[in-house]
């Protein structure tokens, strides 16, 4: 099979692909409101619709709650088997107003920096989704087969904490195996430069609340002689970190690999601008490690976090009160081989440990998923590599991600299974916010890219 006429087919149909992801972006699926259930249902018809339309032969799964589309198509005798994954479900919309358009009736507009697609879902994650969708028709189109062997596998919940996932991968485990997983649920590193990610962070998150009195108390009366929770929860939290930015949790760095050379000095070589990166949100200074690099901090270090804290009176004026509760939400995002369960279980000991008498505490537990870490021995991280370096203009770099994507850890847990995150968004595609969007660069070039990554698996 030759690629050129792959790629040419690509170049002619991209005014059609892109009605076709106009069509699957008026769907308002938005998974976490169930008022939207019918519309997630008629999103994953519309999927095993069109994947029969290129001859996969897809289902829509039931669940418990939205439902899963399976399909499968054969390759050539020999070649790989690949697993791609998608999701077709959407964030709500809120707050309306903010749209500049309504949301579910997509446009392409006109921008500095070019055309882009505007509409919910337009990059996370259904324009994503459709760039392979549209590799794969354009390979049947062109040769009438698929160079290798594809499971295509989209899912209904991940914008709503995929509840079914997990039962669903033990349940049709065997159907799913195969030789590598393809996510594109990712972004390029810059403009021009398109990213495998290879490293993902574990999220652990843990909300706790203090009391101490059993009411509220009048400052002058009661104050000095009672315990105050918010300054019992204040000290905690200072002493979360040391001096130089190392979370103080006992057992915290257990399981926390260096960064290999190899991959230090690629992300070296990017000439990250930390300085840059942070002046974009009004900051200057980096705030972690301080002997580490912004990108370590940021890809493959684990971080402490304060999300929220609440206590006594936050209106208006002022009220001379001594609280009865104080609370705060705090994150752990996690690297190699930290377990959450240990880290938790530390955290909790730690917060113990700092309670004076005439306090206690209450803990409620927010997720617990281990940090991924994807083998680059596998041949298909460089296959793709050199697929993507051929369509951009800048070569294709291994990197890390800040964030969770628990799919990818899952794959290897419960399918065995390595996965590959390559994806085109940006970071000013707005993802869950008003006026999400999606390049039109990235929507044309993905395609390209994954027939392309396709190419070189089936070689």
């Amino acid at each position: 099979m030759t690629l050129d006429p792959v790629l040419a087919r690509i170049d002619d149909d991209l005014p059609q692909a892109t009605e076709r992801l106009f069509d699957l972006l008026r769907i308002p699926s938005i998974s976490t409101d169930p008022a939207y259930k019918e519309h997630c249902d008629a999103a994953a018809d519309w999927l095993v619709a069109d994947l029969a339309s290129i001859g996969v032969d897809a289902s829509k799964r039931p669940t418990n709650g939205h439902p899963m589309v399976v399909g499968h198509v054969d390759g050539p005798e020999g070649a790989p088997h690949i697993l791609f994954y998608g999701h077709y479900d959407v964030q709500p919309v809120d707050p309306l107003e903010l749209w500049d358009n309504p949301p579910f009736e997509p446009q392409i507009e006109d921008t500095p920096k070019g055309k882009v697609i505007r509409g919910r879902g337009s990059s996370d994650d259904k324009g994503q989704l459709m760039t392979f969708v549209e590799a794969c028709r354009a390979w049947k189109a062109v040769h009438g087969s698929f160079p290798v062997k594809i499971t295509f596998f989209f899912e209904g919940e991940e914008e709503s904490g995929s509840p079914s996932l997990i039962p669903f991968l033990k349940d049709n485990g065997e159907e799913l195996q195969s030789d590598v997983a393809l996510i594109c649920d990712t972004g390029m590193y810059g403009e021009e430069t398109p990213a495998i990610v290879t490293r993902l962070r574990g999220l652990l998150g843990q909300e706790i609340t203090i009391t101490g009195p059993n009411k509220d108390l009048h400052s002058g009366m009661y104050g000095g002689i009672s315990m105050n929770p918010a300054r019992v929860l204040a000290k905690i939290i200072a002493g979360l970190h040391d001096d130089n930015g190392r979370v103080t949790v006992p057992g915290f760095y257990d399981g926390v690999a260096e960064l290999p050379e190899d991959i230090a000095a690629q992300w070296k070589g990017l000439n990250f601008d930390a300085k840059h990166f942070l002046g974009e949100v009004g900051l200057s200074h980096p705030a972690g490690e301080n002997d580490r690099s912004a990108l370590e901090m940021i890809w493959s270090r684990p971080t402490c976090e304060v999300n929220g804290m609440k206590s006594g009176y936050t209106g208006d004026g002022f009220k001379t009160v001594l609280p009865s509760v104080a609370s705060a939400k705090i994150s752990f995002r996690l690297v190699s081989k930290q377990d959450p369960i240990k880290i938790r279980e530390s955290f909790q000991n730690y917060v113990q440990s700092m309670l004076p008498p005439d306090c206690s505490v209450e803990f409620k537990n927010h997720g617990a998923s281990a940090a991924g870490e994807m083998s680059t021995d596998n041949p298909a991280f460089h296959a793709a590599k050199s697929a993507l370096t051929d369509e951009w203009p800048q070569p294709a770099v291994f990197t890390g991600c800040g964030g969770s994507i628990p799919i990818a850890a899952h794959f290897k847990t419960y399918l065995g299974t390595d996965a590959l995150l390559t994806g085109f968004g940006k970071d000013d595609d707005q993802l869950h916010s008003p006026n999400e969007k999606y390049d039109m660069e990235s929507f044309h070039k993905g395609i390209r890219s994954w027939a392309r990554i396709l190419n070189e698996l089936g070689a």
